[in-house]
């Protein structure tokens, strides 16, 4: 009777831990619920597939309740998803590199576009004309941003070294501020606030474009528990997207006239932006292309103790954008 009571115990035992383990696998999504699914996101022009999708009811279709939170940047959102406070980040492919070199449970589940607007202001009369002129320069960026990236690899392309300028962490909202008020002699930006300091300046700054032709992507990165647990909701989401790009493929007036009222923008900046982004929704081999180059740069600038870079195969999740865009999955496995 004993032996029989302890062969119980164990079996109880044994079935409570299977159960522990396998849990987050075994948890269902009710098909017929509307999902919440809290979203960052910096507010740009990058984000126009969700800002449509949100604004043509594309989500609710989709059984989904999106609550939109604005960051400062992609290093914001990306602690945010980390701390559990987003389920979905839009983040730059720059700080992903950075949290996979961290070795971070997240991945990739789309790119929702590619971006071109990276540029660096120096004032004229701190005697910046050249890039020779940027030696000895206080240059402020929002420092452990894709910015740091396009600025060191623009110095590299032109035979100078970032540590031949003075970097000032400076906050893209504050950017007008410290360069018309001296504290830095140039500054790294993009939209909007480029259009708003070449207007500002008037003249009176040298531009930078600093993308040297590579595009920075704006990605969709979830944790990887997260992605286990809500997989349909997931597809939907991303399948509100596809219908978002449909949208801005057969009516563009219509799709600037969201991003227009979203951003607060008027018609002669919304045109400038719409050509310095390309609006899709894919998963491609050049961002993969694009992360190795970074996690390179990284490690050459000493920028992480890490000396290989990571496979990044390994931080994309392909099958949800392969259910609802099979055609936009081009990775190379």
């Amino acid at each position: 009777m004993k032996r029989r009571a302890v062969f119980m115990i164990i079996g109880v035992a044994v079935a409570l831990g299977t159960a522990l383990f396998i849990w987050p696998r075994a948890v269902k999504e009710n098909p017929g619920e509307v999902q919440p699914i809290n979203f960052g996101t910096v507010p740009a022009a990058a984000t126009t597939l969700i800002y449509i999708a949100e604004d043509q009811g594309f989500f609710a279709a989709n059984r989904l309740r999106v609550n939109v939170k604005d960051y400062s940047s992609g290093m914001a959102t990306t602690e945010a998803l980390l701390k559990g406070e987003l389920d979905i980040a839009w983040v730059a492919e720059f700080p992903f590199v950075q949290r996979a070199i961290g070795r971070e449970e997240i991945s990739i589940i789309a790119v929702v576009g590619r971006f071109n607007d990276q540029i660096l202001f120096g004032r004229k009369d701190r005697g910046i004309h050249t890039v020779a002129d940027l030696k000895g320069k206080r240059i402020g960026l929002p420092r452990n941003t894709i910015a740091d990236f396009y600025l060191g690899r623009f110095l590299e392309l032109n035979g100078m070294n970032v540590r031949a300028l003075a970097l000032v962490d400076v906050h893209p909202a504050k950017s007008m501020e410290a360069v018309t008020g001296g504290e830095v002699d140039g500054v790294v930006v993009w939209q909007p606030y480029s259009s708003r300091l070449r207007a500002q300046l008037t003249g009176g700054a040298t531009a930078f474009p600093l993308q040297s032709g590579q595009p920075g992507y704006g990605t969709l990165a979830c944790r990887n528990d997260w992605i286990e647990i809500h997989r349909g909701a997931m597809k939907r989401f991303l399948a509100s997207l596809a219908r978002a790009e449909e949208y801005i493929l057969r009516n563009p007036a219509g799709a600037k006239a969201v991003l227009r009222k979203r951003l607060n923008y008027d018609d002669v900046f919304t045109e400038t932006i719409w050509t310095e982004n390309q609006f899709s929704l894919f998963l491609d081999q050049s961002l993969i292309t694009a992360m190795e180059d970074e996690a390179r740069w990284m490690i050459k600038n000493g920028l992480t103790s890490e000396k290989a870079v990571p496979d990044f195969l390994k931080y994309i999740h392909e099958d949800g954008l392969k259910a609802v865009k099979s055609h936009g999955v081009s990775i190379i496995r």
